[in-house]
């Protein structure tokens, strides 16, 4: 790694693994500026369910990217990336580490790695997708996309209706596969400006995260999380398709305020979809290319984040980072 270049701190894990606690400590230690790389964290209204910092937590460690657009705005990987990086300037210049963290591994990927300019979004296109699949179901749309883009396909799981969507959509438009746009054509990544380390907050025991997750998911009820939604329902500009409010907990709360589940049938499906989500998350991890992976657990219960701080510093000082 190039310790000639301007230092850069990525931290990345599933939901509920303790990334955020973890940045706040090491933006003490390291004069770290915190950039949030999560895709419901940017929208204003929704608080509870996307796990922010209290405004408490916001007002002693300041997160860039946060509350940035309204909810009907459809926040892309692409402005991630352009909002990241102009963060991780304005860090530098005022003297800051900057540390990106968060859990929507695509934007962690596509800021590291670059991205193709891919063509914008086409509604008449997605209106056909979506009825498609609520007619056949987003596995036989998968289906679809493992023949004419098997490498994508291979990465995404069969439920996961807006990546499914995206990727047919730019088949579509271009009749050339996402993987192959990925492939070329990529923007200037961070990995190779900015001298880079990643930490991995990995679970040992996956029984325990899915603990966590419950528990957590019946903290956030107890907090407003309900009350929250509710709130969001009576917006007139606001509807169930929007990227927004397809997000765990916000989608099956969003039904239970259209009278389509109970409340104790959204609270169960919205811990079950959290659990999905972490371990589509824990699949981009296997996959990661380069990383430091700290165990938050020791396989009976979670590590003080304390004990996992030290094990960061250690980390970031034989990288050069601190």
């Amino acid at each position: 790694m190039d310790s000639s270049k301007p230092p850069l701190l990525l931290i990345i894990g599933p939901t509920a693994s303790g990334k955020t606690a973890l940045a706040m400590a090491l933006s003490d230690r390291l004069n770290g500026q915190l950039i949030s790389a999560d895709s419901a964290q940017v929208y204003r209204g929704l608080n509870i369910g996307a796990a922010k910092p209290s405004a408490e937590e916001l007002r002693r460690w300041p997160h860039q990217l946060i509350d940035i657009c309204e909810p009907t705005y459809h926040y892309s990987v692409a402005d991630f990336v352009v909002d990241a990086k102009r963060a991780i300037e304005e860090a530098h210049t005022v003297g800051k580490l900057p540390i990106v963290v968060g859990g929507s591994m695509l934007y962690c990927r596509a800021l590291l790695e670059g991205m193709s300019t891919l063509p914008a979004a086409d509604q008449a296109v997605r209106k056909e997708l979506r009825q498609q699949a609520a007619e056949q179901g987003w596995p036989a749309l998968h289906q679809q996309l493992a023949i004419v883009d098997p490498v994508t396909a291979a990465q995404l799981h069969p439920n996961h209706g807006q990546r499914i969507e995206r990727a047919l959509e730019v088949y579509q438009l271009t009749d050339r596969p996402l993987s192959a746009w990925h492939a070329e054509s990529r923007s200037v990544a961070v990995a190779s400006t900015y001298h880079t380390e990643q930490l991995l907050l990995t679970p040992n025991n996956r029984t325990l995260l899915h603990q966590r997750i419950e528990q957590r998911f019946n903290l956030m009820v107890q907090n407003g999380f309900i009350e929250e939604v509710q709130e969001l329902y009576r917006r007139t500009d606001l509807h169930a398709d929007l990227p927004a409010l397809r997000a765990a907990g916000y989608r099956q709360l969003w039904q239970y305020c259209a009278g389509e589940l109970t409340l104790q049938q959204a609270v169960e499906q919205g811990i079950a979809a959290t659990r999905q989500l972490a371990k589509r998350q824990l699949t981009w991890m296997r996959s990661w290319p380069v990383g430091e992976r700290i165990l938050v657990d020791d396989g009976e219960s979670y590590k003080s984040c304390e004990d996992i701080l030290q094990v960061a510093l250690k980390s970031t000082a034989v990288s050069g980072i601190s």
